[in-house]
């Protein structure tokens, strides 16, 4: 029974995280996920994407202390971890003013965490990997649950290696596509004019911590077999996996069932697997193509024809504004046969009764496309 209404709690979490954000429901389930495992994310993309917003939010859904800042190539130790202690100084003690900084945080949020220097980095590996802060010759034990990072780029020096092997969840945050501008300025103006309320909490760390407790009593016997084969296939397709990354996804995978109510893993609980296997900026693209043609899940089919349906829907608003015997037309009519193509394969794998509702209503689209597509060809 608690672990029932725990589930459901952090059900509640993930829903109410990307609320008042448009089109940012992976990085509410990334955050969601690292803080079910006590695990650390990263969100790569550029600036003006919620990053901050977002995992703000999900400190106060879960009344975490939480620290954020933006890391310079500059920033001194003291801006993350407090100024020395003056007065304990002059009477022979080494000691830092904490409060508010992030040795005091549950939750934090670095900003362009890969511009962090040298003077800064070991420290911030031992928080995250021992959560001590090992500061002159004091060991410091530090109450940090998750931290949430944010870059705009991927490291390519060795240096910072450790530190990027250390996020375990990884997400690309792209700017939101066409089809969700409108909605994007309707929640803007909305937060803009302060109209979206703060947020309620939704569970506490307590409840956190006994979530947590939780992922290791999820059963992934029924998983793992295809979770071996996928591996296999990474490695195949060029997606290498360090040892510690392929057992900590267990964790991953676990907390992705807790998520969706189950004490016992499935086979589309692998999906989560796209945060912890790229490493490149071209693996997130490598690594969905791979569990897409691995896992033939309602899930995974349903999301499939979401994308497609918002690139059709894009290609008909654009149709719209070209003039006939555009020679883009041609292009768009191979996308939109090719689409269709993918639909109807979609519908041949699956029995799912929605999957196929959903399936024959996008074909409807996409022939309706195809149709003016030709009629401006004069085919």
């Amino acid at each position: 029974m608690e672990a029932e209404k725990l589930t459901v709690k952090a059900a509640r979490f993930v829903e109410l995280l990307s609320e008042p954000f448009v089109g940012r429901e992976e990085e509410a389930r990334l955050i969601a996920l690292a803080l079910l495992t006590r695990e650390h994310g990263l969100l790569l993309g550029e600036p003006g994407t919620a990053k901050s917003a977002i995992a703000r939010r999900a400190s106060e859904l879960v009344q975490a202390r939480f620290f954020k800042y933006l890391l310079t190539r500059f920033t001194e130790p003291s801006e993350l971890f407090g100024p020395l202690d003056i007065e304990a100084l002059k009477r022979g003690e080494y000691r830092r003013i904490s409060r508010g900084k992030l040795p005091e945080a549950e939750i934090a949020f670095l900003d362009e965490i890969f511009n962090a220097n040298s003077a800064i980095l070991n420290s911030l590996l031992s928080i995250m990997q021992e959560r001590v802060l090992y500061d002159g010759y004091s060991e410091i034990r530090v109450p940090l649950w998750s931290l949430i990072a944010a870059s705009n780029r991927i490291p390519e020096d060795p240096e910072l290696e450790a530190l990027y092997d250390r996020l375990l969840l990884r997400h690309h945050t792209k700017p939101l596509p066409e089809n969700r501008w409108a909605d994007l300025l309707e929640a803007s103006w909305r937060i803009e004019a302060g109209l979206v309320p703060p947020a309620e909490p939704v569970m506490t760390m307590d409840d956190l911590a006994r979530l947590h407790e939780l992922v290791f009593k999820v059963d992934l016997s029924q998983v793992m077999p295809k979770l071996l084969k996928i591996y296999a296939v990474f490695e195949e397709r060029g997606i290498h996996l360090t040892d510690r990354r392929k057992g900590k996804a267990l964790k991953v995978i676990a907390a992705n069932a807790l998520l969706e109510g189950r004490m016992a893993a499935e086979e589309q609980d692998l999906l989560a697997l796209k945060y912890v296997a790229p490493r490149d900026l071209e693996d997130f693209d490598k690594v969905a193509v791979i569990l897409s043609e691995e896992l033939r899940t309602p899930e995974r089919y349903m999301r499939e024809l979401s994308e497609i349906l918002a690139n059709v829907r894009e290609a008909a608003r654009a149709v719209k504004y070209m003039h006939n015997y555009d020679p883009r037309l041609i292009e768009m009519y191979r996308n939109m046969r090719t689409a269709r193509s993918r639909v109807s394969t979609i519908m041949r794998e699956t029995d799912d009764p929605k999957v196929r509702e959903k399936g024959f209503e996008l074909i409807k689209e996409i022939d309706a496309v195809i149709d003016e597509i030709s009629r401006r060809l004069g085919i």
